[in-house]
């Protein structure tokens, strides 16, 4: 789904991210881990331009989803949204009702029918499993749910317009214990139909939910491969490291 090549992020003359070269595959969770300020976060937002909205900042490399270039000049950073949504750390429901919320995106673009926008608004709620807490109640206000149930929301309110990716930012960061067991059981059947890539500072998080791991230290890309092989065998000492807490 995406192929990034020596891709590098610049703040200014500082570099953020250097030379990562990573692919992410459909139907698959692609977790990127390392120690704070490492670049994860930092590289998850090119994926779906974020980086643009901050003054100074500016990528080198390649970076292409379905072999067209995320970066080429005929690109419309918010049509390329609808096609890689994110999901961010803290929860962040509009103050508009539930149905209102989910509803957003697909009248943004262009659905204008009730009877389609109600269905789409139901069937993306029930991708999000939220369905059954929320039915009897989609004109209260978002804001009167769980912080768990509003992070659910955001997930059905991201895959409302249909993308092909969904990035998130340490969706559980701010979450109890149920509230995350949830969160990553949504996330492992949303992967029948999206490419994930998430960020993740728990380490346990990444074993558990995904196929593959990428291990970022001070902004480069230390090693990637399939998660049971990242943990169990990692290849460079950095990430052995890290996986077994000598630092981080």
């Amino acid at each position: 789904m995406f192929d990034i090549d020596d891709l590098s992020v610049f703040y200014g003359e500082a570099p953020a991210v250097k030379n990562v070269s990573l692919d992410i595959y459909e139907n698959a969770i692609t977790a990127l881990i390392g120690p704070s300020g490492c670049g994860k976060s930092t590289f998850l937002r090119c994926l779906n331009r974020m980086n643009d909205r901050i003054p100074g900042a500016r990528i080198a490399g390649s970076v292409t989803i379905d072999g067209d270039n995320l970066y080429g000049a005929d690109v419309d950073p918010v049509v390329l949204r609808r096609r890689v949504g994110m999901v961010f750390q803290k929860s962040n429901p509009f103050p508009k009702s539930i149905f209102d919320n989910v509803a957003f995106g697909p009248r943004v673009h262009g659905l204008k029918d009730a009877v389609a926008l109600r269905g789409v608004v139901e069937q993306s709620l029930r991708q999000a499993a939220l369905w059954e807490e929320v039915a009897d109640r989609l004109d209260s206000s978002a804001l009167d749910l769980s912080g768990g149930q509003q992070q659910r929301l955001c997930i059905a309110r991201t895959i409302a317009v249909n993308p092909d990716v969904i990035l998130m930012d340490e969706p559980c960061s701010a979450l109890d214990p149920i509230a995350t067991a949830r969160i990553e059981d949504l996330i492992d059947e949303l992967k029948q139909n999206y490419a994930i890539a998430i960020v993740t500072h728990s380490m346990q998080q990444a074993a558990r939910v995904s196929q593959r791991t990428a291990y970022f230290h001070l902004g480069k890309l230390i090693e990637v491969g399939d998660t049971d092989d990242i943990f169990t065998n990692p290849r460079h000492k950095l990430t052995e490291d890290y996986i077994t807490g000598r630092f981080g």
